[in-house]
């Protein structure tokens, strides 16, 4: 056997050994609330063990044919590659409109990120790069950043009543929002993001728990699999800064760290994941696409009066510039009981009373929707 089959063959045993320990978890489910409101004990024990749960059918079948409609549309008129200012039929392109650029690229199965400073230098090391196909274009769809301004049915979804009071479980009732992006996966294409913790400012605080960095849901239109999914260390979430270089060194220079598992989602399944969790997601060389919202919520102690730089601006999350921001979950709140009427309507404490100001309508749009990812509480 050649040394490309031996690879290869480790590869599949790394991927089908994941997947088993994957569904072998006690952290799967749907989404379970006692009598008095209060999070099923079962979940916040599982999340608290792990750092991640797989929240299943938490959307219903109208609700993902949204999401699933309105994404191929989006992508249909996307730029067609890196920097250009029109889509794949040479029409212009959704995006210029906004003041920073929302759309990502990356070259097929490559890792943009790993072991550069990009993102803080969180990402440590390189992952490997498999050889794309030989028709593979330059450049793939990587990421989009703002989604919530680009499509309605992620502004809905962002004001979900059980998500938003699992938010409240976690965060407390005064939880503030982070950031929310679209990550994209195309089969046999999809870049690699690689293994870090997403949390780099509170790590030597005093204070610094579990909790600490906050949490994202990551909502699945097509499902996720171990081939094509984000990879999680159980348990890596605990108040401990990884040396990722080192347990790469360790494991003799190989990116398959032993003991993770996949996120193995179906369509519509959302995983909470804590942020301090180590994860990684490899290049996308299976035939199946993944296209995961990642939405996330902070502590308000956490973010709150924290100074730092963003978009090369100074900036210091104080109350005014945490509510700005948090508008966004008032106007996400009332744009999803104007679509499900008959849904029970998510009460955010630090916006009680102030729901006409906050009414999801075309001045809405403008005024509160358009550019708000230029504020995002990042930590």
């Amino acid at each position: 056997m050649s040394e490309a089959d031996q690879e290869y063959d480790a590869i599949a045993e790394y991927v089908r050994e994941g997947e088993r320990k994957a569904i072998e978890l006690d952290n799967r489910g749907p989404i379970e609330f006692n009598a008095d409101g209060s999070l099923d004990d079962r979940i916040l024990d599982a999340y608290s063990r792990y750092g991640f749960y797989v929240l299943e059918d938490v959307v219903t079948k109208e609700e993902l044919s949204d999401l699933q409609t309105e994404l191929e549309e989006l992508l249909e008129r996307a730029p067609h590659t890196k920097d250009a200012l029109v889509d794949a039929k040479g029409r212009p392109a959704l995006g210029n409109e906004y003041s920073h650029p929302v759309f990502s690229f990356a070259k097929p199965l490559s890792d943009p990120v790993g072991g550069t400073s990009r993102n803080k230098g969180r990402h440590h090391v390189k992952m490997s790069e498999p050889e794309p196909p030989p028709d593979a274009p330059e450049y793939v769809l990587y990421t989009i950043s703002g989604p919530l301004q680009l499509m309605d049915s992620c502004l809905r979804l962002y004001g979900h009543p059980q998500l938003l009071s699992i938010a409240e479980q976690i965060n407390g009732p005064d939880f503030a929002p982070f950031g929310e992006a679209i990550f994209i996966k195309e089969p046999g294409l999809g870049a690699s993001v690689a293994w870090h913790q997403d949390g780099t400012t509170h790590w030597d605080k005093p204070n610094l728990d579990e909790g600490t960095h906050g949490f994202n849901f990551m909502f699945q239109f097509y499902g996720s699999s171990a081939g094509n999914g984000v990879w999680v260390l159980p348990g890596s979430h605990k108040g401990r800064r990884y040396n990722i270089r080192a347990m790469v060194e360790a494991n003799h220079g190989s990116d398959r760290l032993p003991g993770a598992v996949p996120l193995v989602c179906e369509p519509g399944d959302v995983v909470v994941a804590n942020r301090q969790t180590l994860h990684c997601s490899f290049s996308n060389t299976s035939p199946e696409r993944r296209v995961t919202f990642n939405f996330g919520f902070h502590r308000r102690a956490s973010v709150l009066n924290y100074k730092t730089h963003f978009f090369e601006k100074p900036v210091v999350y104080d109350e005014d510039y945490i509510h700005d921001r948090a508008r966004l979950i008032a106007v996400g709140i009332d744009a999803r009981q104007q679509r499900f009427p008959h849904e029970t309507r998510y009460v955010y404490h630090p916006f009680i009373g102030q729901e006409d100001a906050n009414r999801w309508n075309e001045d809405a749009r403008v005024d509160i929707v358009k550019d708000y990812h230029l504020k995002d509480l990042r930590l």
